[in-house]
């Protein structure tokens, strides 16, 4: 057994186009002693293509607790092992959490390898803006919470992010139809880097029409770019009466004075309120 634990590699791989793996995670994967893998059926013909013949073995979601204790007790021994995902980078809607925790807690040296992402590939060719943004996972399977989820985001001021499947791409759209504005836009990106690639910028209104009319819209993989809420979307949540309460007390006190008393007043959602003035304080100055 060594002295030194080996390093744990956090590699990205490509989504789609072979050509997208980087010199150095082709080196990396050649190097390591084992490489773990979400499905090592997946990631075979990739391994392939580059000569790799590293062992493998399976960490997915069902067995990454115990998967996790036999690659810590590799490093531990000294060994280095890279931990891939089926494509893109690890960790981002995929599995390797406990392990990079249990690794950084043993103090063994984790080192990304970067390279392909959907969702900076998605985000870098939007044509939205980037400097602030939320990237939200995988939007909720069920309905309801969906509704939930959108109906939460509706007032964010922040573009933001989430991943959705082929099996509920549709259904996602209908439900961010019915909580969130027609007008606001969106981008649709699916199949990136893949040789059907669309990435498609318009309101959420045309975009749920252009998906319910054309079946090729509902396949593959998709990332789903929505823009901030506005003044106007925001301030729609309140009444007229809750706003010209909220813009009154912004101009007497600080925002978080401002928020706590108009909820005391009125009885508006906190979260609400508190959008609200963010929005309004671009055009009024407080005391």
């Amino acid at each position: 057994m060594s002295n030194e634990p080996g390093k744990l590699y956090v590699v990205a791989t490509p989504i789609g186009n072979l050509a997208d793996m980087t010199f150095r995670a082709v080196a990396v994967l050649q190097e390591v002693a084992l490489i773990a893998a979400e499905d090592t059926r997946h990631i075979r013909p990739l391994l392939s293509h580059y000569g790799i013949r590293n062992k493998l073995m399976s960490l997915h979601q069902d067995n990454e607790a115990r998967a996790s204790l036999q690659v810590l007790e590799k490093l531990q021994s000294g060994l280095s092992v890279a931990l891939v995902s089926d494509a893109g980078t690890p960790l981002l809607s995929d599995p390797g959490m406990p392990l990079v925790k249990a690794a950084k807690d043993a103090g063994v040296a984790v080192v990304p390898i970067p390279g392909t992402c959907a969702l900076i590939a998605a985000l870098s060719a939007a044509g939205l803006p980037v400097t602030r943004f939320s990237f939200e996972g995988f939007a909720p399977r069920t309905a309801a919470a969906r509704l939930a989820f959108f109906t939460e985001r509706r007032n964010c001021p922040d573009t933001w992010v989430f991943y959705e499947s082929s099996h509920r791409i549709l259904a996602s759209l209908r439900d961010m139809a019915a909580a969130i504005p027609p007008d606001r836009e969106i981008v649709i990106a699916r199949e990136l880097t893949k040789l059907h690639e669309t990435i498609v910028k318009t309101h959420l209104a045309h975009a749920l029409a252009l998906v319910e009319q054309d079946d090729t819209m509902q396949k593959g993989e998709f990332v789903v770019i929505v823009a901030g809420a506005t003044v106007k979307d925001s301030l729609e949540g309140l009444t007229e009466e809750q706003q010209r309460v909220l813009a009154v007390l912004l101009k007497q006190c600080p925002l978080k004075t401002a928020v706590a008393m108009a909820v005391e007043i009125t009885g508006a959602r906190k979260k609400w309120l508190y959008q609200a003035a963010l929005d309004l304080q671009q055009g009024v100055h407080c005391d």
